[in-house]
């Protein structure tokens, strides 16, 4: 695959209309039959009951021409209520956390941290994730959701992604689920996890990459397969004496040919706490992997991971900026006939960051 910059949009915070408390943007898909974004914030209802934005988006082979918020849409919980947002959310997970020992009083008080979402193919339906939080709410989840927000049902997650309470083991904490991708055919699930399980050894460090894992998931709740995916190293030491510095998968994208398109965003701290990033789409694929379904722990020795190959550098664009890119989707065909690859950021909701779109054209694949 062959991708060309077409141009970028930065999307500015506003304090009222459509697009109020806009930020987070972690998620993204694209409907080409009704020309609609729809675009998933990561907020865990700090600033807002948790939600996705519509949108529409023109672009062609010259640029992005403008962008429009054209609504807000709550995500519901399975009884049919709002996240609550403030005070409200951090009353609720504390009652929820010392109540934990129920499965109700966990469904009933999780705060979501939504990452990826995708519409279903076969049905049309919003398929999203969040990540959990052991401490405000429980396990990484995987919901189905009408597009007016209202829950409809939930996609079965791998029980080894889970958190353990006693930490030695399963998912670390706002590592999990940031990528979604449904195989071309629809009949299965693809999740795509940040970093590595506890037990398949150490995030990502200067030195050295690791492997995390994506799984894949047939309608009916069965995993169809478990692969380790190999993470690049973290690129960049902190800077002006930062400290701190991550490598991790951040969005996932199916081909039509039933690839993988994966963004691997590394950041690191400058001085003040703020964060700089690069990221980097690879393509990856699981044939001839090991398929570690059932495996407790990655043997390396004994595991061949998903093969990969870089498709492009952001950074090679030639940007004066590529902020913290963890969406993605394929856009509109261009009069060409050329697709089209969007990317976005997540500004965090912090002032040194921005809500970034990214447009590529698809010159070959």
């Amino acid at each position: 695959m062959q991708l060309r910059l077409i141009g970028t949009w930065t999307v500015p915070p506003t304090a009222g209309g459509p697009d109020r408390a806009l930020g987070g943007i972690s998620g993204l898909d694209y409907d080409a039959d009704r020309d609609t974004w729809f675009l998933l914030s990561d907020d865990r209802s700090d600033h807002a009951p948790a939600r996705f934005y519509t949108a529409r988006i023109a672009v062609d082979a010259s640029a992005i021409r403008s962008v429009e918020i054209t609504g807000t849409v709550a995500l519901r919980r399975p009884d049919g209520s709002v996240y609550p947002s403030g005070a409200q959310a951090d009353a609720t997970a504390a009652a929820a956390s010392a109540a934990a020992d129920t499965a109700t009083a966990r469904g009933s008080g999780e705060v979501p941290d939504p990452e990826a979402i995708r519409i279903d193919p076969v049905d049309g339906r919003l398929v999203w994730s969040s990540e959990g939080d052991p401490t405000r709410g429980g396990d990484p989840f995987v919901r189905v959701s009408a597009r007016d927000g209202g829950f409809v049902s939930s996609w079965s997650v791998p029980d080894n992604l889970r958190f353990d309470p006693a930490g030695r083991r399963g998912a670390r904490p706002n590592l999990t689920i940031e990528g979604l991708a449904f195989s071309p055919d629809g009949r299965s699930l693809w999740m795509s996890m940040e970093a590595p399980l506890r037990q398949d050894g150490d995030v990502p460090s200067l030195a050295a990459g690791a492997w995390t894992r994506f799984s894949r998931v047939a309608r009916d709740g069965r995993v169809l397969g478990q692969f380790a995916y190999p993470l690049e190293p973290i690129r960049f030491a902190p800077e002006g004496g930062g400290t701190r510095a991550d490598n991790g998968v951040s969005e996932l994208l199916a081909t039509p040919s039933g690839a993988l398109l994966v963004v691997e965003r590394s950041g690191r701290e400058t001085a003040g706490g703020a964060y700089r990033f690069s990221a980097r789409i690879f393509e990856t694929d699981a044939t001839g992997a090991t398929d570690l379904h059932g495996v407790e722990a990655i043997p390396r020795a004994a595991s061949v991971p998903m093969r990969k190959r870089l498709v492009l550098d952001l950074m090679a664009l030639g940007l004066p900026q590529v902020d913290n890119i963890e969406g993605a989707a394929w856009g509109p065909r261009l009069p060409n006939g050329h697709r089209t690859l969007m990317l976005i950021s997540d500004d965090n909701f912090s002032p040194s960051q921005i809500t970034q779109l990214i447009a590529l054209e698809v010159l070959s694949e």
